[in-house]
């Protein structure tokens, strides 16, 4: 399992040939990225004002990228062997899960996935670059997206706190901690034999593979590179942890998995819980497997927001139903966030609960605290757009 280190974070960074550049070298040849059209640096500072000693500040930042890189990589993407394991920390309390608690144990799931995260998986918002297509507009081709040179920006950075822009204005890809999967298991779920709908870049398996009852663990999902990681990932858990849970990743489509008689027939109410946390529309746009069409990401592969929600919500709810036990629990993690953020308007979260409520029954809802995820950055507090935590027994 390949683990990206810090030297090779600050190679992929590095650029020789900007090493001896002054900063009117750079304000001659830097450009600015307005959506998709480039202006001279030179012409937008003096179209908006932009003091020279701005400017300059920014590119001595560029030139110490390596001090801004080396704190990023502590901080989120650093593997701390004696805080991997979780089987003999405290889970959190039940209707006290909180995503940003305990965060180290995302920063394995950050490394594994680096470039899916925060490159290859976009933003479903206009004019919302990736983290790392920015990182190399700015750092290898002297192109500034105009938000950092914004006012606010500005002032930040003239507070040293230019990595609270990267993290403030550009799209990385939800994470959910596995330490919350963990803790949900472990004070709310109970479940011994579980199957996921989709993988949650390995972290659904790392916190369920940590919880010492659990047995058997089947997960599905669209990306390549994610199933492979995480069998992988599984591999390496079990193998140091001496472990007997059987895992089994398969690498399709939720909703096609409802139409295999194998899979069908193999786990027929096989397991006690079904864990996820579903796609928000097209708030994330994937990127697409281009070696096997079928595999798509169900917003790319259905045209309509009814059709997603036929063919691949509800075929997917169906298929829950179908491997749950009696009384079996499906718990899902979702927000209305994202619903009137394109020129379609729905209610994503009265959408799906309603299609998920002919199949199941409601048992519970509890909120999750996110402060990375989207729905903090809008400024609406109506509980449709915070995430819920959503528990149904099967009917």
């Amino acid at each position: 399992m390949e683990i990206l280190t810090l030297p090779k974070l600050l190679k992929k960074f590095s650029n020789s040939k900007h090493n001896k550049e002054t900063v009117t070298d750079f304000i001659q040849t830097a450009q600015v990225r307005l959506g998709d059209k480039l202006k001279p640096l030179k012409e937008y500072m003096k179209d908006k004002d932009i003091p020279r000693e701005d400017i300059k500040l920014l590119f001595e930042n560029i030139q110490n990228r390596n001090e801004y890189l080396t704190r990023f990589y502590n901080l989120s993407l650093s593997i701390q062997p004696d805080k991997f394991h979780m089987n003999e920390i405290e889970p959190m309390k039940n209707k006290e899960m909180n995503n940003n608690e305990k965060t180290v144990y995302k920063n394995i799931i950050r490394n594994l996935h680096f470039e899916d995260i925060l490159k290859n998986t976009k933003s479903g918002i206009e004019n919302n670059p990736t983290f790392l297509d920015m990182l190399s507009d700015l750092y290898l081709r002297n192109i500034i997206d105009y938000k950092i040179l914004t006012p606010s920006a500005r002032h930040y950075i003239k507070e040293g706190r230019l990595g609270s822009v990267f993290s403030s204005y550009y799209f990385r890809a939800s994470i959910m901690n596995p330490y919350l999967v963990y803790s949900l298991n472990k004070s709310v779920l109970h479940g011994t034999k579980i199957f996921t709908p989709t993988l949650g870049w390995s972290s659904y398996c790392y916190g369920f593979l940590e919880c010492p009852d659990v047995i058997e663990y089947v997960g599905t999902d669209v990306i390549p590179s994610v199933c492979e990681k995480t069998k992988e990932f599984s591999k390496m858990l079990e193998k140091q942890k001496d472990s007997k849970t059987s895992t089994t990743i398969y690498c399709k489509p939720s909703e096609d998995l409802f139409k295999s008689k194998s899979f069908l027939t193999k786990y027929r109410e096989h397991f006690d819980l079904v864990f996820f946390s579903p796609p928000y529309y097209r708030l994330e746009l994937y990127e697409e497997n281009k070696k096997n069409s079928e595999n798509k990401q169900s917003t790319n592969k259905y045209e309509t927001y009814e059709e997603w929600l036929e063919k691949y919500w509800e075929k997917t709810i169906q298929l829950c139903h179908h491997v749950l036990e009696s009384n079996g629990k499906l718990c899902y993690i979702l927000s209305g966030y994202g619903s009137d953020n394109t020129k379609e308007q729905y209610d994503l979260l009265g959408d799906m609960n309603a299609i998920t409520k002919k199949y199941f029954k409601l048992k519970s809802i509890q909120p999750m605290y996110n402060k990375d995820i989207y729905v903090t950055q809008n400024k609406d507090t109506n509980d449709t757009k915070k995430e819920q935590i959503m528990i149904f027994t099967k009917k």
